[in-house]
């Protein structure tokens, strides 16, 4: 019956759930969907404070924009070998991570690897930051646009070059491979209100937001959500904060 295959599928679903983060979805084969119980857990062990890349496919796969964040737990539902004899373990449908990267999540070694903290004390802005926070806060809902610079539509980099111009006088070049460039680095555990944050390469990330303070940052996300205003998460973790303001 319909009814108890959707039953089935939601309940799979439900339990295949990531300790800490998030949930995936049951996996799929072909063209027919299946459900797969889980074979065991994982816990990423990379970088504190960075995670490692989910791809859509264990051969030849591309990045889908998200990582799996160091220090979380993951349910392994297949495990694969690549080409080249490297070992794959899928977490989602169409979600796979290089076991590499992993260690047994009850094994002794799994007890040392400590999750990021992401509770950030708050943090007041003052003087161009609390500016700089405030013209942020008031481009939330607009649209985003790649290429776009404002002020009524905005990208990522768009977003964060506009409103540091406006509200602070700091003119920043105009993409995240160049913002990340300016300022200084700082602990992703001793962010400030003003901050940039970056996803991805640490020399040519691929996205770029602003910390607001209390666990709290804008970016112009996609074009389906325009700029947000959205909550620190493990399951997309900044991996490079930049300092432009003294």
């Amino acid at each position: 019956m319909k009814i108890k295959s959707n039953f089935v599928k939601a309940t799979a679903a439900a339990a295949l759930t990531i300790v800490g983060v998030s949930a995936v979805n049951a996996a799929t084969s072909g063209t027919t969907n299946h459900v797969q119980a889980a074979t065991m857990q994982v816990k990423i062990n990379y970088v504190p404070h960075y995670g490692i890349n989910i791809w859509d496919n264990y051969n030849g796969g591309h990045f889908t924009g998200n990582r799996a964040q160091h220090g979380t737990t993951w349910n392994v539902i297949q495990t694969a070998v690549d080409k080249k004899g490297q070992t794959w373990y899928e977490i989602g449908e169409g979600q796979w991570i290089m076991a590499k990267y992993t260690v047994k999540a009850n094994s002794p070694k799994a007890a040392k690897v400590k999750k990021a903290k992401t509770n950030k004390k708050s943090v007041q802005a003052t003087g161009d930051a609390a500016g700089i926070i405030a013209l942020a806060k008031a481009e939330a809902g607009k649209n985003y646009v790649w290429g776009a610079e404002g002020p009524d539509s905005f990208d990522c980099s768009g977003l964060v070059q506009y409103v540091f111009s406006q509200a602070a006088g700091v003119n920043l070049p105009r993409t995240t491979y160049a913002q990340v460039k300016s300022g200084t680095s700082v602990s992703m555990d001793n962010l400030q209100p003003g901050d940039l944050l970056f996803w991805g390469s640490a020399t040519a990330p691929y996205h770029v937001g602003i910390y607001l303070g209390n666990n709290k940052y804008i970016h112009a996300a996609t074009p389906k959500q325009g700029v947000v205003v959205q909550t620190l998460s493990s399951y997309f973790y900044p991996s490079v904060a930049k300092r432009v303001l003294n």
